[in-house]
């Protein structure tokens, strides 16, 4: 007998938390009741294949490749089959898609959510993420949820109607005003971190950014962890990462700058992050106007 639409979804769930080893049990309680299917529209629904899952890039205007290539079609628009660690896509045509959910947990799983805790989201597609970390945080907490493509905005507006606890903002979320939070997680690739995340993350605060270079050799870039502290940050990058570039956040001396660093390997040397104003020293890992990572201890 077929699992219940419930019941698959407990078993996504707890699949979820075995494969990622997810720590936080309101993220699994949020996958277990938050219906992914409500925000991916009518199936059937297409499935990444893996070779859509190996291809970051966006494809060119003049790109020949056939997009049904890289999914396959489920068979019918049983809401069962989401509930799987797969990638569901969005607009395939464009290589958009849902996120993988063991990915997507265990960055959330990262930042330590906490009851009552405000959420900055910056590219957060459809929402269903959003809805998932909404969940987590708890009604008095709050999620702001930041989307640059304005149809994907819509879709998450009206999605995310039935969570009072977010606002969705169409805007771009490297440098509007994202004010006061204490978690954030930038689900796009960028080359830097923007000052208003900066400067809105709160004592204590946990900020998760992927920092991604255009280079076939580095494969994409490395998430990396922020804890706001005292004179030097906590900072540390958790794990190699592939995904689509963050608009507004990527320039080319950031970019040269987190290059160098990955080819030597020198991200696992990266303890701080710096802010104040400093002469470039042995101990600068990456060196920028207006921060630094830094190989110091954080303090």
């Amino acid at each position: 007998m077929a699992l219940s639409l419930e019941d698959a979804r407990r078993a996504y769930a707890e699949e979820i938390r075995a494969v990622a080893d997810i720590q936080c049990d309101r993220l699994i309680e949020a996958l277990a009741q938050v219906p992914r299917e409500a925000f991916l529209g009518p199936g059937p629904w297409f499935i990444a294949t893996g070779s859509r899952m190996r291809r970051f890039k966006m494809p060119a205007p003049d790109d020949s490749t056939s997009w049904e290539s890289g999914y396959r079609a489920t068979p019918d628009a049983d809401p069962r089959y989401l509930y799987h660690n797969v990638l569901i896509g969005i607009d395939p045509k464009r290589s958009l898609n849902n996120g993988q959910p063991t990915a997507v947990a265990a960055w959330f799983d990262t930042l330590e959510p906490r009851l009552g805790d405000r959420m900055l989201h910056v590219g957060c597609g459809v929402g269903y993420y959003t809805a998932v970390i909404a969940e987590a945080v708890g009604p008095n907490g709050s999620v702001l949820a930041v989307e640059h493509d304005g149809g994907l905005a819509a879709r998450a507006r009206a999605n995310l109607a039935p969570w009072p606890n977010v606002r969705v903002v169409e805007g771009d979320g490297a440098t509007i005003d994202v004010g006061e939070f204490d978690i954030g997680f930038i689900n796009a690739g960028a080359t830097r971190l923007m000052p208003p995340w900066l400067a809105g993350l709160q004592p204590g605060g946990r900020l998760l950014v992927p920092l991604t270079v255009q280079a076939p050799d580095v494969g994409g870039g490395f998430t990396l962890l922020v804890r706001r502290g005292g004179e030097r940050w906590e900072a540390r990058f958790t794990g190699q990462v592939a995904i689509f570039p963050c608009h507004g956040a990527r320039d080319e001396a950031s970019h040269a700058e987190l290059l160098k660093l990955y080819r030597r390997r020198g991200m696992h040397t990266v303890q701080s992050l710096r802010r104040d104003q400093h002469e470039l020293a042995p101990t600068c890992a990456v060196h920028l106007d207006d921060y630094c990572l830094s190989t110091l201890p954080a303090r």
